[in-house]
């Protein structure tokens, strides 16, 4: 979910299409209490060998373990979906990201960001069903490799093929098969254990694509409709990339909102609309619609994805950070690990331009508050890292720490450089490394 201003009234009508197609009822208003020791080792249910996470939540000086290769990450924009005017966005291809891979990596590594979030183009590897061509992806993929950078792949970031229908069950078969011949090509290239983003933003994608109309597919009133399809899809190709590579991990990506009544007679319709971030997760897990298949497993880590604006009256505006209703993001985190007991980052945040260092900071001392009170945020990912151009109208959005390409590389914008040095040092104190 973006930051940019093409976002905002879709945001602010969600509470409109989540009462009338999103199917949360108030049962979802349970909350399991989470009482935290001061260490505490988690393993996902039906784990692989290996495959335990130790997240020490201690304040007794002991350090805790990180997710991943580096506590900062940056997400490259990868969506790669058809504007209602039909033209195919692509913003691997222009960012330039395609093909300034390994500088950019070098880039990121400079500034002690060893993990990233980078994107796989289905759309361009299977033009032709069933043939796979890795020309677009391999340079990505050896550029993580030679520069030494630990990347997560988003397999689908709302674009696919244009001969599939979304809505088929063909759909489902396709991206599953897709998605293995994916992990059998990792699994031959990559050393180590390779991480996957099946479905971006799946909540989000169903009601922006399914309820409201405003990207891909199209549709209004169907968004449970494309919220299962797509939840099938991602059980689908879990299951797919584990029997080609059983060392895989997974990460699961939707962002956290908070939607706040106006009046006591909304708080039902705002409550439910807000519940809504979670039915991606609550499907993979089994306990939201258990027919599609969802079981503990298939919610492996979690990431959450966390901007400006993602907190709203019902239908009405943004409330912003410094008013009243304004939810602390420690609090929307303590609640997310007490829901669901899994490891957890933030997947996306940023902002745009002079607000970039002061958003970073406002993060970082939220997660650094729910880190102390318990709740074990494993990394904190920079998304855009780089500028980019809108997806409606190409505007030059400045989110990055790596501005556009000009000649000689890419310009560094210094202040959130600073920034993300300082606050490294001080997350460093805190983790030990993956």
């Amino acid at each position: 979910m973006r930051k940019d201003a093409r976002d905002q009234p879709v945001l602010q009508s969600i509470a409109v299409s989540v009462k009338r197609s999103s199917g949360i009822s108030g049962a979802l208003l349970a909350k399991r209490r989470c009482h935290f020791s001061e260490a505490k080792q988690w393993q996902r249910p039906g784990t692989f060998p290996g495959h335990t996470e130790r997240l020490e939540l201690t304040h007794t000086g002991q350090k805790m373990t990180q997710l991943f290769d580096s506590y900062f990450m940056g997400g490259f924009e990868c969506s790669s979906h058809r504007r209602k005017d039909g033209r195919r966005l692509d913003l691997l291809l222009s960012t330039k990201h395609d093909i300034y891979a390994a500088q950019d990596y070098r880039s990121l590594i400079d500034h002690g960001i060893r993990t990233v979030r980078d994107g796989v183009r289905w759309h361009r590897i299977e033009a032709s069903p069933g043939t796979y061509d890795w020309s677009s992806f391999l340079p990505q993929l050896h550029a993580a490799r030679e520069t030494g950078v630990q990347p997560i792949w988003d397999v689908c970031h709302y674009g696919w093929p244009d001969d599939i229908d979304i809505w088929s069950p063909a759909f489902v078969t396709r991206f599953a098969n897709f998605a293995g011949a994916l992990a059998a090509l990792i699994r031959d290239e990559w050393p180590d254990i390779p991480y996957y983003c099946p479905m971006n933003e799946i909540s989000f994608w169903a009601w922006a694509g399914g309820d409201t109309g405003s990207i891909a597919p199209y549709q209004r009133w169907r968004g449970m409709e494309l919220k299962r399809q797509l939840v099938r899809a991602t059980i689908a190709t879990i299951e797919a990339i584990r029997e080609v590579d059983p060392r895989a991990r997974f990460v699961s990506v939707d962002p956290l909102i908070n939607v706040v009544p106006k009046n006591e007679r909304q708080r039902r319709k705002a409550e439910n609309a807000r519940l809504a971030q979670y039915g991606a997760w609550d499907m993979l897990l089994g306990k939201l619609m258990p027919e599609l298949g969802g079981k503990p497993d298939y919610l492996d880590i979690m990431g959450v994805n966390f901007y400006s604006h993602n907190q709203w009256y019902l239908n009405g505006p943004t409330i912003r950070k410094g008013q009243p209703n304004y939810r602390p993001l420690r609090d929307i985190l303590t609640e997310v690990y007490q829901r669901y007991e899994r490891p957890l980052f933030i997947a996306e945040t940023g902002a745009e331009g002079d607000r970039r260092v002061p958003w970073l900071q406002y993060v970082c001392d939220e997660v650094a508050a729910a880190l102390e009170g318990g709740v074990p945020v494993g990394g904190i990912c920079l998304y855009p890292i780089t500028d980019y151009p809108g997806w409606e109208n190409y505007r030059h959005c400045p989110t990055g720490l790596l501005g556009y390409v000009e000649e000689g590389g890419r310009p560094v914008y210094q202040e959130l450089a600073t920034e993300i040095r300082r606050q490294s040092e001080r997350f460093e104190r805190l983790f030990e490394p993956a």
